[in-house]
């Protein structure tokens, strides 16, 4: 027990701190994100230094509150093999993440991942997602992920804590909508942004608990290995 609090403390000191050094270890990771947020479809965090505006209680208040879903595709960290293995990124980017300073982020690893997985996922976090945060915490739970060219469902702890519905945006066939060119956080490389709104996303749990239905959603699939780190920013690039 004591070397699982070791492993998770070392993870959740990797993710918070963002890293601009190389890595200790070779590593690799493609894995593919159910992704929806607050903002309207698509994110304007992705061009902006701050999220939208939205009108609560007779004032504009400005977040980004989203659920991030993840599936590692391939992945490997030193000997520890990666594929297979899923996570969940729950928060907020707050009001100005012009600095790299977001509000506050809760990481669930599936329960069925090991310790070992669980500490090489938060030293690679640290280098997907290279920024602060004002709050991080890290939980096991249950996470259950599926996904097709029309349509993505993803739960945690099968919805009592948080879950995701996309449903693909129509374009002028019946492909999917595709963003190119834009990067994401700190990857060097991605298929794309895959338009798909939300009908449902929700965390259900806490005095932070939140539900946004037909705001942006998508789905992308990011890759990158220990070698792409030395060019790597602090901040989200803006």
């Amino acid at each position: 027990m004591r070397r699982v609090v070791l492993l998770a403390i070392i993870a959740l000191l990797g993710i918070s701190a963002g890293h601009t050094s190389p890595p200790a270890a070779d590593w690799a990771i493609n894995a593919t994100a159910i992704e929806a947020c607050s903002c309207p479809h698509f994110c304007m965090c992705y061009f902006n230094p701050h999220p939208a505006g939205h009108h609560e209680h007779g004032k504009a208040e400005h977040y980004c509150k989203f659920n991030n879903a993840y599936k590692v595709n391939e992945g490997h960290y030193g000997s520890t093999s990666l594929t297979g293995a899923k996570f969940w990124i729950t928060g907020d980017l707050g009001a100005d993440f012009s600095q790299g300073q977001m509000e506050w982020a809760l990481v669930t690893f599936d329960k069925a991942t090991t310790p070992e997985q669980r500490q090489a996922l938060g030293e690679i976090l640290g280098h997907v997602f290279p920024v602060k945060w004002k709050s991080f915490q890290t939980a096991e739970g249950g996470i259950d992920w599926t996904a097709d060219k029309d349509q993505a469902h993803a739960m945690l702890n099968a919805g009592k804590t948080a879950e995701v519905r996309l449903k693909r945006f129509q374009g002028m066939t019946d492909d999917p909508a595709v963003l190119k060119n834009v990067k994401y956080w700190g990857t060097p490389r991605n298929d794309g942004f895959v338009m798909m709104p939300n009908e449902l996303e929700t965390y259900r749990e806490g005095p932070k608990a939140f539900e946004y239905k037909g705001t942006n959603g998508f789905m992308l699939t990011f890759d990158m290995t220990s070698k792409d780190v030395p060019a790597a920013k602090s901040s989200m690039g803006y």
